[in-house]
């Protein structure tokens, strides 16, 4: 009886093995595929590099601001108009362009990001295909965003057959000013029946060949305010006459100051910047009326909530302190942005799995000071994004300075990186 009873535990054992290898062997031939798949997809982008390098510098030769990239949209939506193998959709949101990439089988459906704004600022890079837009210049990347994006879709277009579910291209305008054109292409559905989302971004002063994620709060919140100190005007030698507003103004400075330093907790990430004071009068003669613009960024919903209340408190305060009125205009506008931490290890492995010949590190880089209205994306839908290390050769300048410039292999980079989070993404089961 013994004997049966230990024949038939091992018998089960030897079933549940052999069960268990048949599934290790299903996964081994699927890893497989996947890695010829990033193979394929490596080939496809290193052959259209001229493409992607002449659409970038087409770009940036033709700069646009945000709410005015009708130009961009345009030559945008012309790459794809006569491709039969996609849906291509414009003005979503404003200029925004949505491409959906249709496997023709079941599965999930991946949204991937780029931006294509550019901002008011006078280039002097000197490059031979510099802005020849007065006074408007791509002094962020986005026309990097914009150039590998459209070839990555290309190449994901080539490959419906190694893949199942749906690709959304966004490509979206309006990241640079409030409310951000993430929010009008929300509205406009672009996330409708879409899972999850992913994004990066090239940065000028990370270290070229490099990937570079976080998880959880990764970008900062912001708001901003416009304080409007109405005193009373007078003459300079008879002060007791008047109410100087530039002395209200200068003390609203310094007790909006103390909201940081007293008001948050010294373990929470929180800036108040006063980066303009209205002032400017005659030598002899008090100032009626002073305004001031300032600037908010946390890492918190508590936060952002704490400080707007105590922006607000401080401006009531002084205007009974000082017997004036100050008027605040309030207003918040991109949250914190929040990496998923199941997509962002997705990312990791992915471009870690997928060897790409021109990285050299995966790392991550903490919490970013910058704000970004992906993050309106990833409070609809689990999300991530990352960072490509774009560092030029010779002097790397920040973004938004009038010299900056990046590493335009970077791009290279980029459509691989993002390319090898989609195929993962879509062909694991």
């Amino acid at each position: 009886m013994l004997g049966f009873f230990t024949y038939f535990v091992f018998k089960i054992y030897i079933l549940k093995m052999d069960n268990f290898s048949s599934k290790k062997g299903i996964y081994t031939i699927m890893k497989g595929e996947l890695l010829m798949n990033y193979e394929k997809l490596f080939s496809l982008i290193d052959s259209k590099k001229d493409d992607m390098f002449n659409d970038r510098r087409w770009l940036h030769e033709h700069p646009e601001l945000s709410y005015e990239e009708k130009e961009t949209s345009e030559y945008i939506y012309k790459h794809y108009e006569n491709n039969k193998n996609v849906k291509v959709e414009k003005n979503i949101g404003g200029y925004g362009v949505k491409v959906t990439i249709d496997s023709g089988k079941p599965g999930k459906t991946v949204a991937l990001r780029a931006d294509f704004d550019a901002l008011p600022i006078t280039e002097d890079t000197g490059l031979d295909y510099a802005s020849k837009n007065k006074g408007v210049m791509h002094a962020c990347g986005h026309d990097a965003h914009t150039a590998y994006m459209m070839t990555l879709a290309d190449c994901l277009v080539e490959m419906k057959d190694d893949f199942s579910g749906k690709i959304v291209i966004i490509h979206q305008p309006a990241e640079e000013m409030p409310p951000g054109g993430s929010s009008f292409m929300i509205k406009d559905g672009v996330l409708d029946g879409v899972d999850n989302i992913f994004g990066c971004h090239v940065m000028s002063q990370l270290d070229f060949g490099k990937v570079y994620y976080h998880k959880g709060p990764t970008q900062q919140a912001r708001a901003k305010f416009v304080a409007t100190v109405k005193g009373t005007g007078g003459h300079g030698a008879a002060p007791h006459e008047a109410n100087d507003a530039i002395v209200i103004a200068s003390n609203l400075v310094m007790s909006l100051q103390t909201i940081v330093s007293r008001r948050l907790n010294p373990m929470t990430p929180g800036v108040v910047t006063i980066g303009s004071f209205d002032g400017k009068g005659q030598f002899n003669i008090i100032k009626d009326s002073v305004t001031l613009e300032g600037d908010v960024r946390c890492m918190s919903d508590d936060a952002r909530v704490l400080i707007e209340k105590e922006v607000r408190n401080i401006c009531e305060g002084l205007a009974k302190a000082y017997s004036c009125e100050i008027e605040l205009d309030y207003k918040n506008d991109y949250p914190v942005l929040m990496n998923d931490d199941e997509m962002t290890q997705l990312v990791v492995d992915a471009v870690t799995e997928a060897k790409i010949p021109e990285v050299v590190g995966v790392e991550d880089c903490g919490p970013q000071a910058q704000s970004e209205d992906f993050s309106y994306y990833s409070q609809k839908i689990p999300a991530s994004f990352f960072y490509i290390g774009a560092k030029p050769d010779g002097k790397a300048y920040p973004h938004h300075h009038p010299k900056f410039t990046i590493n335009e292999d970077s791009m290279i980079i980029a459509a691989k990186a993002m390319g090898a989070v989609a195929l993962k993404y879509l062909n694991e089961k």
